[in-house]
């Protein structure tokens, strides 16, 4: 029982750089586009930084470690700053996943540098790596799920007809039910799987060609 705990306590631990990456460059990525591409409500809230405290919050992240289901503070976008607002609505809502499938990548080719060089990692050091790199992954790939309020409806709405698009925007009320179910059934996991090996494949074919 208490190597369990044990073992347990060890992966929470270990973790923790991995989910705390995910999040911050997550939404310092939507906040750093947004204001690129002429909103300023992400600086005026203070998210325009890598600091952690202006990102995690601190009940989603206790979520997340304990049922493997949690969130960072939203950055609040208004889209009518934009000069086109469909348009960068997507790219807004596209930074936050590509910024965390590009940490996983640059993370691949750490491990890949060090494994090719000899480098002696202890267990611990090669676990956080590990860790990062899928956890990025995870992020990526769930936030890109067509589920208000996810990247990935963000996406979706803005590509719609405009009909279309409200209709499927009145779904938002329902959208923590539905993640709710797709958490609890085995549905996520035909999802995550199949594309996690695609993704790590694709990662080790660019790295193959230069390493």
């Amino acid at each position: 029982m208490l190597d369990d705990f044990g073992g347990y306590l060890i992966g929470l631990i270990v973790s923790v750089p991995g989910i705390i990456i995910a999040m911050v460059i997550h939404e310092w990525a939507h906040a750093r586009v947004a204001y690129a591409l002429g909103d300023y409500t992400p600086k005026l809230d203070g998210r325009l930084t890598l600091n952690p405290a202006a990102h995690v919050d601190l009940f989603g992240l206790l979520m997340l470690f304990l049922v493997h289901f949690g969130w960072a503070r939203p950055v609040r976008i208004n889209a009518n700053n934009f000069s086109n607002p469909r348009r960068d609505d997507i790219l807004v809502s596209l930074a936050g996943p590509a910024s965390n499938l590009l940490i996983a990548f640059l993370t691949m080719v750490v491990w890949v540098v060090l494994l090719r060089f000899g480098v002696q990692m202890s267990e611990g050091a090669a676990s956080v790596l590990q860790l990062i790199m899928i956890i990025n992954i995870n992020f990526a790939i769930f936030n890109m799920l067509p589920i208000p309020p996810l990247d990935g409806s963000h996406i979706l709405r803005n590509l719609l007809p405009y009909e279309l698009a409200y209709r499927f925007a009145q779904l938002e009320r329902y959208g923590f039910i539905i993640l709710i179910i797709c958490l609890m059934t085995p549905i996520l996991g035909y999802v995550f799987l199949p594309l996690q090996r695609l993704i790590l494949g694709i990662f080790n074919a660019i790295i193959g060609i230069f390493l």
